[in-house]
């Protein structure tokens, strides 16, 4: 079984000064990245590393997981 990332994803946002806005539909979550001043969306079933990459991208963070 494949464990979420989630935990990974939420702590590498805040460490870079994102912060949450709201709940989002169904179990995502709706975050502000000031680096990039867009908000982006993070689902809490993040499983894949390809997709929790692609969210810290969108947020303007190189860092990898």
């Amino acid at each position: 079984m494949v464990s979420s990332l989630y935990a990974a994803v939420r702590a590498l946002l805040r460490e870079n000064g994102c912060c949450f806005v709201r709940q989002g539909k169904g179990s995502h979550e709706i975050w502000h990245s000031h680096i990039t001043n867009r908000n982006v969306t993070v689902p809490v079933t993040v499983n894949k590393t390809g997709t929790a990459n692609a969210i810290l991208k969108q947020a303007g963070i190189t860092g990898r997981i």
